[in-house]
């Protein structure tokens, strides 16, 4: 059996088309023009390339994009003042600072200075909160691009065992939070994991997000189980260069999964149509307008 191949690529495609039907209607009916500020410290050239990305596609969807580069020596006052200055502008309703950020500066800090209706990121302590306590919240996009996806395979996700490999602040307690909401049975993996192969073994859904290339192989597949790659990792290839790998030994894993993303083309594309997507939610919100249910439901 090989398995279905999940095109991230097409999906986020799909998204951010409906993310500019939203737009255009927002602007001829509200005269409202959703707004994305992203701020980038320092010269962090995956970074640039990111940020170059998300300007690029948050014009293309019709919205209006800010970009802030700021030197590496940028101090945290100068960095916190332009936060304000952004958590006040009436044309900017998302905000996102890109990380990682230089070391002097103080991330939790910075990031909990974003106003929480306006952290389209998701990474703010309110956010983090009421996403934990099933209230509405901006929910982190990467975590997101990967139930849309799943819901988009497997349709009710109640009752399934998920198993989620890595526990970062970032993707892996977020995801886990997500399938909780969806009534999975949910657990979480990490380093001081006992017999983690025999774990991921017993998964319905297996969504790995821990950092290393191609950790995950066949042999810890459950046949047919659905598989999300979040790794992003650049190995050396024997004939020299780089190639770009997933969390998961995508070769041996497709022989048995039931259906899995591939690196790339899987769940990067989802993280910036989810973001566009939540721009325009934190747009309606603010403006006392129920958030489009078909972006992000």
């Amino acid at each position: 059996m090989v398995a279905e191949r999940i095109d991230g690529k097409e999906f986020a495609a799909g998204l951010r088309s409906k993310v500019a039907e939203h737009v255009s209607r927002l602007k001829s009916d509200k005269g409202l023009t959703p707004g994305l500020a992203v701020v980038l410290v320092g010269e962090d050239p995956a970074s640039q390339v990111y940020v170059r990305s998300k300007g690029r596609q948050t014009v293309e969807a019709g919205m209006k994009s800010f970009e802030h580069k700021l030197s590496d020596d940028t101090s945290e006052a100068e960095l916190l003042a332009l936060i304000d200055q952004l958590n006040n502008d009436a044309d900017v309703h998302g905000i996102l600072v890109q990380l990682p950020l230089p070391k002097h500066l103080n991330e939790s800090l910075v990031i909990n200075a974003i106003a929480p209706e306006k952290d389209v990121d998701g990474f703010h302590i309110s956010n983090v909160g009421r996403l934990a306590t099933g209230q509405s919240a901006m929910v982190p996009c990467t975590p997101l691009g990967c139930l849309l996806l799943l819901r988009d395979r497997l349709g009710d996700l109640s009752g399934l065992n998920a198993v989620v490999v890595g526990r970062s602040n970032i993707v892996g307690k977020p995801m886990a939070q997500l399938l909780l909401a969806k009534s999975c049975t949910v657990t979480v993996t990490h380093s001081r994991t006992r017999d983690i192969e025999k774990v991921c073994r017993e998964a319905d859904i297996l969504v790995a997000a821990v950092g290393r290339p191609e950790m995950v192989k066949g042999s810890w597949i459950k046949p047919g189980a659905t598989v999300i790659d979040v790794g992003i990792n650049w190995i050396e290839k024997p004939e020299g260069g780089t190639r770009l790998v997933g969390d998961v030994d995508y070769d041996s894993a497709s022989q048995i999964a039931g259906a899995i993303t591939p690196v790339p083309g899987g769940v990067g594309p989802m993280t910036i149509a989810c973001l566009l997507a939540n721009t325009v939610t934190a747009c309606c919100r603010s403006n006392g307008l129920e958030a489009p249910a078909d972006l992000v439901n």
